[in-house]
């Protein structure tokens, strides 16, 4: 009893010894102050957040937009770079930068990645900029559902997706996909390889390159594999896979026949439900 007594006389006295040291620390916290209206004591300028950038080796990230976080006390700030699109938080001191989720606790939400979400959904690329004539296709060339896919031969999603894809155009026959060869330069086969499939026009040669079966050295000197890449960076896109829509919606990587077909369609993806706490499972 006693032992309680000392530490809450100790943790008061500290506090009033603390606000006699610095009687404006709470001032960002009453009626007139901060607590309303976060914005009316802090502020951030585009020219910081680019100065931030820069010190942290982002020199050409386009900033998107910056507003206050969930959290109170945090800027958050969302980018693109290097076609990516990324979320991170900088404190009121401007001194501090902070990289990874808030998570809601009552409903468990990631509010990190619905921003996310939101910023890949915004995003748009320019369709038309992508040279569909030099692509595999796979499905009715004529179908009126087109999607173009950047992969790589050497890429392990590339194949996963793949064989995804193959499923839609079973059974969706409004469905084409145009398979763009885009070899990653850490894939030291992928460019050869590219060439050699685009050379032979074979779709069954990048199925055999997923299943890493061996296929033949190129025969020819194509320049599209070259221009595939100048045309991916120039939209953005620095990673395999990538889907892109007549619409200019883009997805990064591998997802399921299901998902694959909602995305299309324009369907939005469900929202995940959370998993139930311990608490939760005792009083079922």
């Amino acid at each position: 009893m006693f032992r309680t007594f000392f530490l809450l006389f100790a943790a008061v006295f500290l506090a009033c010894a603390l606000l006699q040291l610095n009687p404006s620390s709470l001032k960002a916290f009453d009626e007139t102050g901060c607590e309303k209206d976060c914005m009316k004591c802090h502020t951030i300028s585009n020219q910081e957040v680019k100065e931030i950038l820069r010190n942290l080796k982002a020199p050409d990230a386009e900033i998107v937009k910056i507003q206050l976080s969930p959290l109170k006390g945090l800027w958050e700030v969302s980018i693109i770079n290097k076609g990516r699109p990324g979320v991170f938080y900088i404190d009121f001191s401007k001194a501090l930068v902070v990289s990874g989720s808030i998570i809601e606790v009552k409903t468990r939400k990631n509010k990190t990645a619905e921003r996310l979400t939101m910023l890949r959904e915004s995003r748009r690329v320019d369709f038309s900029k992508i040279p569909l004539n030099q692509a595999l296709v796979m499905g009715d060339p004529v179908a009126p559902k087109k999607v173009a896919v950047f992969t790589d031969p050497d890429c392990p999603y590339c194949g996963k997706l793949h064989w995804e894809m193959e499923k839609v155009v079973r059974e969706n026959k409004d469905i084409v996909f145009f398979i763009l060869l885009y070899p990653l330069n850490f894939h030291k086969d992928a460019y050869w390889k590219s060439k050699s499939i685009l050379c032979n026009r074979s779709l069954k040669m990048l199925e055999d390159a997923f299943a890493k079966k061996e296929i033949p050295k190129p025969q020819c000197d194509s320049k599209e594999i070259d221009l595939n890449i100048q045309v991916a960076r120039s939209l953005g896109i620095t990673g395999t896979p990538a889907l892109v829509l007549p619409d200019g919606r883009m997805h990064p990587g591998w997802m399921p026949a299901k998902r694959l077909r909602d995305f299309i369609n324009g369907i939005p993806k469900p929202e995940a439900k959370p998993n139930p706490s311990a608490e939760e499972k005792r009083k079922e």
